[in-house]
């Protein structure tokens, strides 16, 4: 760990080295969409069936609805958040739900309409890396059991939702969503409020993938130069050119912007600022629109991800470039496997990738 820090340090001087200024492409923002497929466990619809608060979340027993669930019945889902496009994760989904039902031939009880859906339903996906540290939420609105509207992914088999903001690494996301055609997923187990809670985890629940086609307010894009994508040679600091290819297991660096917000760790616990349990005081807080500092570096607080010629890198350090707001440096290990000549780059956080940019391999 010592010799990732001090490598960390000496990078710091990477501006005299790379030839800016910054050419705008390499600033440059899509609108390309990002599908994120978010895997929860633990899933239950705890509907209200009871007036007397007095019974409320008390039974620490499997607790079905008082009779079957009519129209305008609501309830309160919660579930885990364990993986996000594969990778594991933490976090809650919590939807507010109002039974919906509508067909167009409809039987007694059932709205008649000229579109199907089963429920309304407020969404918010809460994402903590595995380590439990916040990444960032997703609000989400709109009718379960619907056709899926034009355009989203093929992968979707149900439901009607529109991503209406987020916060974290997802402020400002919009785009549409919905359930995943899952052989094996069960969906959410119905429950009555008068269900303990506590035992959510402990009592039999369902579970089901959801999609997310997210269009982030901003992406991951490698800074380019006028000679080139900065990405530079640990040893020298000198850029990755046809005359000096990046090698397989040599530690590169590249210069980003887009990776989302930073934490500062703490001095002597290696914790995070701001975490609930750390003891650490002094410790730089990068509010918005600041620059950040050489001291505390300041950590990207998303996962963050290298790929070079398709193959993953393993990402050594990604944090705030100090003096400025919106400009990161991330270290990585050129992977083994990559063909020599041109081979396409790309970096992502949160899940949310960025443009590729092609660097010389050897």
């Amino acid at each position: 760990m010592e010799v990732t820090l001090s490598w960390q340090f000496r990078a710091l001087a990477l501006t005299t080295v790379i030839a800016w200024p910054l050419t705008q492409s390499g600033l440059a923002q899509g609108t390309r969409p990002t599908v994120l497929q978010v895997q929860v466990e633990n899933f239950v619809n705890y509907y209200n069936d009871v007036t007397d608060w007095s019974k409320l979340a008390k039974n620490p027993n499997a607790t079905p609805p008082a009779g079957s669930v009519p129209n305008f019945a609501l309830s309160l889902d919660v579930a885990d958040i364990v993986s996000v496009n594969g990778d594991p994760a933490k976090g809650v989904f919590t939807e507010r739900r109002i039974q919906y039902k509508r067909t167009v031939t409809p039987t007694p009880g059932q709205f008649i309409a000229d579109s199907v859906s089963s429920a309304i339903q407020d969404r918010y996906f809460e994402i903590l890396k595995a380590d439990g540290t916040p990444i960032g939420s997703i609000a989400v609105t709109g009718m379960g059991g619907a056709v899926p509207a034009p355009g989203t992914p093929s992968v979707i088999a149900d439901g009607n939702f529109t991503i209406v903001g987020g916060t974290g690494a997802f402020m400002g996301a919009r785009g549409q969503a919905g359930g995943l055609d899952e052989p094996s997923a069960t969906g959410a187990r119905s429950a009555s409020m008068t269900e303990d809670p506590s035992y959510r985890r402990a009592l039999p629940s369902g579970h089901r993938l959801m999609v997310l086609q997210i269009i982030p307010l901003e992406r991951p894009e490698v800074v380019l130069t006028a000679n080139g994508p900065a990405v530079v040679h640990s040893s020298d600091f000198s850029l990755v050119a046809t005359a000096k290819p990046a090698k397989a297991g040599e530690i590169l660096s590249l210069i980003a912007t887009g990776l989302g917000p930073t934490q500062t760790p703490c001095p002597s616990t290696g914790g995070t600022g701001g975490t609930a349990g750390t003891t650490c005081t002094g410790v730089t807080v990068v509010e918005p629109g600041d620059p950040f500092p050489a001291a505390p570096l300041a950590l990207v607080n998303s996962p963050v991800s290298v790929t070079v010629g398709g193959q993953p890198a393993e990402v050594l350090y990604a944090g705030g470039y100090p003096g400025t707001t919106d400009t990161y440096q991330v270290n990585f290990r050129m992977p083994a496997g990559v063909p020599s000549g041109a081979a396409s780059l790309q970096v992502s956080a949160a899940w949310i990738a960025g443009s590729a940019v092609s660097i010389a391999a050897q």
